[in-house]
């Protein structure tokens, strides 16, 4: 049997909405436990009552609109938040691609950055020099590799992030929407390494609005709607599902 290495449990995600005081302080002391309780009550629902599994050694999409909760999820997953109700079990050690430019600082160098984003993602800096000329190898940044990061286009941003993340060779890789920034050339490097890294039996979870991607690259997909899980399997279903919703939602906005 295929070993889960991410597990969620019925898992939920909110967070509280922030209100102003109206009345003054007075009338909020006189008023207290209704106006807490209203505090306590308003919440932004981000993902409501999730259960899946990923498993070892397959690639994963999760795709949706905008808003849904597919960043919240890589979130999770990587521990940057917790989760306000159910469990997450993650097996192995996770790299998070999480953002252009994610872990880096704009004033260093992409020489330093790589020295200093690969140490936070757990190598050590004998491990990271040992594999730097290969990271910048594959970045493409050539003579632009010691130059600020506040110069970097998107793409450069993208390459040099994605090569430090598959070079700390993690058991678990999220990568969220990088793929979808760059040109062709590199998008293809991507996939290839995806592809090797899925072999030596990584897993690997994307999210991604690039569809051609999703079924070139992926085993299975997760398609989200309104918080929920509205398709889970199948990678040509799910985005087919996904794409007849926003085609009906856009017709019904025209009419």
């Amino acid at each position: 049997m295929t070993e889960a290495v991410i597990a969620f449990e019925n898992v939920s995600k909110y967070y509280l909405l922030y209100h102003q005081i109206v009345g003054g302080v007075k009338s909020f002391l006189f008023h207290m436990p209704r106006v807490l309780k209203e505090m306590r009550d308003s919440k932004l629902w981000v993902l409501k009552d999730l259960s899946f599994e990923v498993y070892r050694g397959e690639a994963f999409a999760i795709i949706g609109r905008n808003g849904v909760g597919k960043s919240t999820l890589l979130q999770l997953m990587a521990s940057v938040i917790k989760c306000s109700a159910g469990r997450i079990t993650v097996k192995g050690t996770v790299a998070p691609l999480l953002g252009l430019g994610s872990g880096f600082h704009p004033d260093l160098t992409g020489r330093e950055n790589i020295i200093i984003n690969a140490m936070i993602l757990g190598m050590t800096k004998r491990e990271v020099l040992r594999k730097f000329d290969s990271i910048v190898e594959f970045s493409e940044l050539g003579e632009f590799i010691d130059q600020p990061l506040r110069i970097y286009s998107s793409g450069m941003l993208a390459r040099l992030g994605f090569s430090v993340v598959t070079h700390t060779e993690p058991d678990i890789l999220l990568v969220d929407e990088v793929l979808a920034v760059g040109d062709q050339k590199f998008r293809g490097k991507c996939k290839d390494r995806i592809s090797e890294f899925s072999r030596k039996g990584g897993t690997i979870i994307i999210v991604s609005h690039d569809m051609g991607t999703v079924k070139s690259i992926c085993d299975r997909a997760m398609w989200i709607e309104n918080h929920h899980i509205s398709e889970i399997g199948d990678v040509d279903s799910a985005v087919s599902g996904y794409m007849t919703a926003c085609r009906n939602t856009k017709a019904d906005n025209n009419e």
